[in-house]
């Protein structure tokens, strides 16, 4: 029996009151540096990028939970003393702590005594539980995988956003990353400033303001229209609307703070690169007449984006989209993305469902809901469709109206379902709700998002690595337990995912996924780390060995 704690609304009221103390923004602002900022000298290494992965830090959703609780007043930015900032950040630690555990359901609200023998029930689909892992499941995108995809998310779009916005989705970008600069400069600012400052002076709160005109002068671009990119990001102050912990916090969907003389705040860069590429849907959903045409780029979003990934990997010749199966005149399925590799073959379903409000709240018949949407329907179409797919009676029409001269008898088939959105917790709850079938041939399904296959088809630039660390995730679906996908990767490709029979589960922590995050970093930021986790990839490097794998998708 756990020992008894808070109602988790008592502690969320004390974190009201404290988020909205004179001055809490400077302990905010020390959080987030703690937390986000990564200290290195000549390289980037693996070892000083784990402190992120500490239990004793913080995760995102927790700061953005004190920022849009610190903004339900208007904010006092004067400083306090270093004794009143320390008190705040330990009450926030402590109240945090104390709420997530308010947050885990007792056993006796979870387990039936009446179902003990009932095979078919599992606690852990309760939505209480689920809350939870919502809650804490971590990020499912880098920061840069959001603002990158946002501008190919977009690109449709343009026209919109230039008729209705007066500014284009590049300058958006534009605007985010000089942001992103501003603030590095000034964080480093800071530091070589520590030994000329009174200690009693210390805050690195104005490390997180920046001006339009600072931006406008690292963009190059005109500083209205910068002022018009900051501004619809920009959140309400004072509004009470964020009464409960998986409310809808405006701070996420907004979050830059506007402040008095032309100042702005952003506390996490992540939030703003998250917000560019999902907020633009509200925008959307507004215009009742632009709102069909916006679902329909979204939806062609996941589709060709994830075939142009797949390309890297297998090729343009072997990857197929809208593929349309026919026995005789009638349609008899259709598939959003097709890949054939010899005998082998991958069959793409993609999606764009959001985990709604109602879900994060829990509610059991929501997140059923949710998922089906999102994922159950999404396997079933690439089920029905991989059962077609050997049958020499049945047609793969393309969208051309012309058949495809394919290979027709395929030893495995895997089923991707490839979501394009954020969805918390995702893994764990496709390993609980997900109903599917296996046969000789059609395997168990690959569930992801676009940000995990961007990483994959970086990574595994080859289709024997490719479909190789698909056989292995897929076949070992059930014995291995992650928070996150990304951490299975990364294990793979430091020493290759590989369970022996005798072990019937294996967790992986999540330290194990900052080789892979200072790889992607290295490749897409320019840090100066390592491009390639040691192990398989390295293990063969120059040997031709090596080179075979890497040339065998143009044999």
């Amino acid at each position: 029996m756990r020992e008894a704690v808070r109602k988790e609304s008592e502690i969320f009221s004390e974190l009201v009151e404290i988020c909205t103390s004179p001055g809490y923004v400077h302990a905010i602002s020390y959080l987030c540096y703690q937390n986000d900022t990564i200290g290195y000298a000549d390289t980037l290494t693996p070892e000083e990028m784990l402190h992120q992965i500490s239990r004793d830090f913080l995760v995102r959703t927790e700061i953005s939970t004190l920022v849009g609780l610190a903004c339900k007043k208007q904010l006092n930015i004067d400083l306090p003393s270093p004794e009143v900032i320390q008190r705040y950040i330990d009450k926030t630690n402590s109240l945090l702590k104390e709420l997530h555990q308010s947050m885990m359901p007792p056993e006796e609200s979870i387990f039936d005594p009446s179902k003990v023998n009932d095979k078919s029930f599992n606690p852990l689909k309760n939505g209480l539980v689920l809350r939870e892992a919502i809650f804490y499941s971590g990020e499912s995108a880098y920061h840069f995988q959001y603002r990158d995809l946002s501008k190919i998310k977009y690109e449709k779009d343009n026209d919109w956003f230039l008729r209705n916005k007066r500014f284009s989705i590049q300058q958006v970008i534009d605007v985010v990353i000089s942001i992103q600069s501003i603030q590095n400069d000034k964080v480093n600012d800071f530091l070589k400033s520590l030994s000329d400052r009174d200690p009693s002076e210390w805050t690195v709160f104005p490390a997180y303001k920046f001006t339009a005109r600072e931006v406008s002068e690292i963009s190059n671009i005109e500083i209205d229209t910068v002022k018009l990119v900051i501004e619809s990001f920009v959140s309400p102050i004072g509004k009470d609307e964020f009464n409960a912990l998986d409310d809808f916090n405006p701070q996420n969907a907004y979050p830059i703070i506007q402040l008095p003389d032309g100042e702005y705040l952003l506390f996490q860069i992540y939030s703003l690169v998250q917000a560019l590429y999902e907020t633009p849907f509200f925008w959307f959903n507004d215009d009742a007449a632009y709102r069909s045409i916006a679902m329909d780029h979204r939806g062609g979003f996941t589709e060709n984006f994830s075939a142009e990934r797949l390309k890297l990997v297998f090729g343009k010749d072997r990857v197929f989209t809208n593929i349309d199966i026919y026995n005789s005149k009638d349609k008899a399925g259709e598939i959003d993305v097709l890949v054939v590799f010899a005998d082998r073959a991958i069959i793409l379903q993609a999606k764009s469902k959001k985990l709604t409000i109602a879900s994060r709240k829990g509610n059991d018949n929501s997140l059923q809901s949710d998922f089906k949407k999102a994922i159950q329907d999404a396997y079933d179409q690439a089920y029905s469709c991989a059962k077609l797919l050997n049958e020499k009676n049945y047609k793969l029409i393309d969208k051309s109206g012309n058949e495809l001269n394919i290979n027709r008898a395929y030893k495995e088939i895997y089923p991707f379902c490839v979501i394009s959105e954020h969805y918390p917790a995702l893994s764990f709850q496709a390993r609980l709700f997900l109903k599917f079938e296996e046969t000789e041939n059609i395997k168990a399904p690959f569930v992801m998002d676009v940000f995990l296959l961007d990483v994959m088809t970086e990574m595994l630039q080859s289709p024997l690595y490719f479909l190789s660390y698909v056989n292995r995730r897929t076949f070992y679906g059930e014995k291995i337990f992650s928070t996150h996908e990304l951490t299975i990767l990364s294990y793979h490709l430091k020493q290759s995912l590989w369970v022996d029979d005798e072990y019937t589960w294996l967790m992986l922590q999540d330290d194990i996924c900052v080789d892979l995050y200072l790889a992607m970093l290295t490749r897409r930021e320019g840090a100066p780390g390592s491009d390639t986790p040691e192990g398989i990839l390295t293990k063969y490097k120059g040997t031709i060995f090596d080179q075979i794998i890497r040339d065998y998708r143009y044999a």
